[in-house]
């Protein structure tokens, strides 16, 4: 096996100024969400087809909670990202796409509105925006994409990055198998502490969702989380 030093690393020599970049997304990012308001940030597959009932819900469920007077954050592609923008507008409320440069997949949907369709090189920098302004996060059905926006929020959580808001799992059946080895496996080795099984809820039905934002919300400011 080949063994290397540090001069066989070559750093790029343009490699600070990126930080530029970096920074020109987040101020923009930062520009646009601070004058929508509250939010609540939708998270699912993009493989989820219009026809499916997971886009059915999602369309549901966004509709109610902007029907409330929450903007919507998705991820702003197809799939349940677009059921969350269509319901957005349904329900008279902003609807926000953060799209992110990838070689595959990922394309703007119709449902977003023109003024809050953001778009992102870093990934990094696009969660950030997910969870800034999110005053609660709905998470249907997904893959490793989801998985990983769902774990992000609840490591945020977990170590008091941001305040406890709600983290609501939708579909139960789809969400049965993720919950049980969490309890069974990383909850019964010590892995992780009971109280973090109470950090999520999982809900089959629009007014579930809704009973959860209201009644964490009859209590707590809408505010950023940082």
């Amino acid at each position: 096996m080949k063994t290397y030093n540090k001069k066989d690393f070559k750093p790029k020599k343009r490699d600070a100024w990126s930080v530029f970049k970096i920074m020109g997304e987040f101020v923009n990012g930062y520009e646009q969400l601070s004058a929508v308001g509250p939010c609540v940030s939708i998270f699912g597959s993009a493989r989820t087809p219009a026809n499916s009932p997971h886009y059915t819900l999602g369309v549901e469920v966004a509709k109610a909670i902007a029907s409330k007077g929450y903007g919507i954050i998705t991820g702003g592609g197809p799939g349940i990202m677009e059921a969350g923008n269509k319901g957005a507008q349904e329900g008279n409320a902003a609807s926000i796409g953060l799209n992110i440069d990838l070689p595959f997949e990922q394309s703007s949907n119709p449902y977003i509105d023109y003024e809050h369709n953001l778009n992102f090189q870093y990934f990094f920098v696009r969660k950030v925006m997910f969870v800034k302004y999110a005053q609660a996060f709905v998470v249907l059905p997904g893959g490793v994409g989801t998985l990983d926006e769902l774990f992000e929020a609840l490591t945020l959580v977990q170590t008091h990055k941001i305040r406890k808001i709600p983290i609501i799992l939708v579909e139960s059946s789809f969400w049965k198998g993720l919950v049980d080895w969490m309890e069974n496996t990383l909850l019964a080795q010590g892995m992780i502490s009971k109280d973090n099984m109470d950090l999520f809820h999982v809900v089959d039905t629009k007014e579930e969702v809704l009973s959860i934002i209201d009644k964490f919300y009859s209590t707590e400011d809408l505010k950023p989380n940082f």
